[in-house]
């Protein structure tokens, strides 16, 4: 016989005894009448017995979470054999209430139905008694005994559940007294204990111990929640005694601690491979003997667009397995390893998870010959060999995306998975949802930087016949994102070319979209063929002004917080280098044997700063051959060791004369600490040449309009000493047109220069520093078509300040030198 010991609950109640005796009841008949009322249902609702007996239940249950009456919802309840979830229940005084609802169908003498409403305040479940990491439909859907007694405590309505906890038959238990079916003393405690709540109308809380016939060296402890139920007058229907089953409550407090444990342990990471394997070792073995976490293609690298869930349409979306753990060593059950991915077998339960982006539990795993199983080999081999006998397939949800599939495995424990282990294993990959989410998006934006920096750095460098180029780029590591470095080798006009480095403070799109900016910005100034000093100055109020853009609008991120860079120009035709700085690094300097020297430049103010000074520039003269290194603080400055230590590193690894640029590129890139850097590394070499006299013809003009046809002559003169006869008559025009326009507009003495190397630049200075400006002249007006002749006649012409004035200059191509033809016999 079964025995019952009961002992009254005092302070330190289990947790889901706190929760039974917090809710509220509600007796509804079959057409959905409130017929029995409790102290606790008008406590959480306002309603007293007097409003709600004798009515229908949606007076306080608006539209039955969506359903539209109180009969349809009857029915529907009827079909699914109960009801549980969330909804909201309308207080007395208007106030919208969220709830805890659960429906249980009971059973009478007369086979006719019941139902018992339990309600619990949702912000209480979710707050206090279970920690914000809870969600209410997992105690929810734990199994509750219910029995409902007349006023003489005879039974007469009860729920199948509660068979299970003492192992009376409804036929034993109908009808009948406790005493009756249970004659003991503690039956009769625990009826004294009912006629007390029938007298007071309070609840009363028990807990008792028991053991089932078919299991009597097994102790089962329940707690029992006892309220009167009310009529429409307020007087005593009965008692409802409400009982669950105390250790299933114990292991989900525990479950529900580590839920708790979870939340601080998930999201750890920004790393979607990492993120994944912290799911599968805290599910092993809480919940499970083994779990294997596949991820959706595109996920695991931050590409392509996301998954919709129920927009898999007929092609099911590609898995790649991300997470694994198994109480056994070496995750036998797995045919794939991370990394690697992952078949959907046709018709297999991941398919159905896959298109409707729903759970699957699947208590017991058909291994039968013929099944989905053995679609896959390898996989139906896995199963059998290793015994998964129940799995549970959870999909990764996040902002309507399907982000991947969680597997939850049974093999040692014999007990399968039933619906409280689905709700614990959604639970647990909800929470990891919103960190591979995180991580998704992360690993989408570090994507996207890296290729828009990739797209905006220069993909072929050309030093022309100025200088011999080599560069690297290597991005900061995963954990730090991309970050603003450029740099660029600009041609300019005369064989000049200039060469720049800068890093933009900060990292990620906002960082890779300022480089972009400012590095268009500096290729519009030196067209402009400014000095370094004044170039930086011009490129510090475009940073100033889209920092004063980025604050007049609050919300938007500033896309502009300061950058630092180098400009330096250099003249292969004097050797000469001048070159300015905005808070950049001082470039390195090594001469054909190899020394190395760090050039006293003065650094100014990094972009944006706004302190308004000058930048001042410095001019050097190289050695043809010379190594000039060009980089950004990534390559010199690590978390350890100072920027000093880092300069020393750099010049050892460049003072390497007859090396390659490349070689060396790769020497100073590898000296690099082992750890990763927490910035980008930018490095740029460039070795000087110098173009040969014989390239370079000048001379200085006399004055008056005898120095046009001077000019004329002198020119065709060296054109036919350089064999270019073929550029004569052009060359003579735009000549002309460019002394011409010196004596009108100029001053002082005006100079001339040839310059012949990939083309040929037609210089002519003076002695004004105003720019000249094409004017459309019209049909009666006898001058101011020069430079519109000019433009037509050269690829391209500009002019460039002097510290004596100006230069106009014009570039035309040299002509081709036919290919040699080849004699046929």
């Amino acid at each position: 016989m079964t025995t019952v010991s009961p002992t009254l609950v005092t302070l330190g109640m289990p947790l889901h005894t706190t929760a039974i005796s917090d809710t509220a009841i509600a007796l509804l008949d079959d057409r959905g009448t409130v017929v029995g009322w409790t102290q606790a249902a008008e406590q959480l609702v306002g309603h007293s017995t007097g409003d709600v007996v004798g009515r229908a239940a949606e007076l306080v249950l608006p539209g039955f979470a969506g359903v539209p009456t109180t009969s349809d919802f009857v029915e529907q309840c009827r079909a699914r054999n109960g009801w549980s979830g969330t909804t909201a229940v309308r207080h007395r005084d208007g106030r919208v209430l969220d709830v805890s609802l659960r429906i249980s169908m009971l059973q009478g003498l007369d086979g006719t139905a019941r139902w018992l409403a339990s309600l619990a305040d949702a912000g209480a479940l979710s707050g206090e008694a279970l920690g914000e990491s809870v969600r209410g439909p997992l105690l929810d859907r734990a199994p509750i005994g219910v029995v409902i007694r007349d006023p003489q405590l005879r039974c007469t309505w009860t729920n199948d559940t509660i068979a299970g906890h003492d192992g009376i038959p409804h036929d034993r238990r109908l009808g009948h007294r406790l005493t009756d079916t249970l004659p003991t003393p503690e039956a009769e405690a625990l009826q004294a204990v009912m006629r007390q709540v029938l007298q007071s109308g309070t609840t009363k809380v028990h807990e008792y111990r028991t053991w089932l016939p078919t299991s009597l060296s097994r102790e089962r402890s329940f707690a029992v929640s006892i309220q009167c139920l009310q009529g429409t007058d307020g007087e005593a229907l009965g008692v409802c005694a409400i009982s669950a089953d105390a250790a299933e409550s114990r292991r989900t407090r525990e479950r529900l601690a580590v839920l708790n444990e979870a939340g601080a342990r998930l999201g750890s990471t920004l790393d979607v491979m990492q993120a994944s394997q912290e799911l599968a070792d805290l599910a092993v073995p809480l919940l499970a003997d083994y779990c294997a976490v596949d991820l959706e293609h595109s996920v695991s690298f931050g590409e392509g667009p996301p998954v919709r869930i129920g927009a898999t349409g007929k092609r099911l979306p590609g898995l790649r397995r991300a997470g694994l753990a198994s109480i056994r060593p070496g995750v036998p059950e797995s045919p794939w390893m991370r990394g690697e991915l992952v078949p959907v077998p046709p018709g297999s339960p991941l398919t159905a998870v896959l298109r409707a982006g729903a759970s699957r539990l699947e208590p017991v795993v058909d291994t039968a010959a013929g099944t989905w199983v053995d679609v896959v080999p390898s996989l139906a081999h896995k199963i059998r060999e290793n015994g998964i006998h129940s799995i549970m397939m959870v999909p990764i949800r996040a902002r309507r995306a399907l982000l991947g599939v969680a597997l939850f495995a049974r093999t040692e424990n014999p007990v399968p998975f039933h619906d409280v282990d689905l709700l614990l294993a959604e639970e647990l990959v909800g929470r990891a949802a919103q960190s591979l989410d995180n991580a998704r998006q992360y690993a989408r934006e570090h994507t996207a930087a890296l290729a828009l920096q990739r797209h905006l750095l220069p993909r072929r460098l050309r030093g022309g016949m100025a200088v011999e180029v080599a560069s690297r780029y290597l991005p900061a590591d995963v954990d730090h994102s991309v970050g603003g470095d450029w740099f660029d080798v600009i041609p300019l006009s005369g064989a000049r070319v200039a060469l720049v480095v800068g890093d933009v403070v900060g990292h990620g799109l906002h960082a890779a979209a300022t480089m972009g900016r400012l590095r268009t910005a500096v290729h519009t100034l030196a067209d402009m063929e400014l000095p370094p000093g004044e170039l930086m100055s011009h490129l510090d109020d475009t940073v100033q002004r889209s920092g004063e853009e980025d604050d007049d609008l609050p919300d938007q991120i500033p896309t502009v917080a300061g950058a630092t860079c180098l400009y330096a120009v250099y003249d292969p035709a004097t050797r000469r280098c001048t070159m300015a700085s905005a808070g950049h690094p001082p470039p390195a300097i090594i001469d054909p044997e190899g020394r190395v020297t760090y050039p006293d430049l003065p650094t100014g103010a990094p972009l944006g700063v706004g302190l308004g000074d000058p930048f001042e520039c410095v001019e050097l003269e190289l050695a043809e051959g010379s190594v000039l290194a060009l980089y950004t603080d990534g390559l010199i400055e690590t978390r350890d060791h100072d920027i000093e230590e880092g300069m020393h590193r750099l010049g050892a690894a460049l003072s390497q004369p007859g090396r390659s640029l490349d070689d060396l590129c790769d020497i100073a890139t590898q000296t690099l600490p082992d750890h990763a850097t927490c910035d980008d590394v930018t490095l740029l070499l460039v070795r000087t040449r110098s173009l040969d006299p014989s390239q370079v013809a000048s001379w200085t003009l006399p004055g008056g309009p005898s120095a046009v046809w001077s000019a004329r002559d002198l020119a065709a003169r060296q054109l036919k000493e350089w064999g270019l006869e073929d550029l004569e008559d052009t060359t003579k025009l735009i000549v002309s047109e460019l002394v011409g326009n010196a004596i009108s507009h100029g001053s002082g003495p005006i100079g001339l220069r040839l310059v012949r190397h990939q083309v040929l630049t037609c210089e002519v200075s003076d002695a004004n520093a105003f720019a000249p400006h094409p004017r459309r002249a019209r049909t009666t007006d006898e001058h101011g078509r020069g430079l519109f002749l000019v433009a037509k006649l050269s690829r391209r012409w500009g002019s460039r300040s002097t510290p004596d004035g100006k230069v106009i200059w014009a570039e035309q191509d040299l002509p081709r030198i036919p290919a040699p033809v080849s004699a046929h016999l």
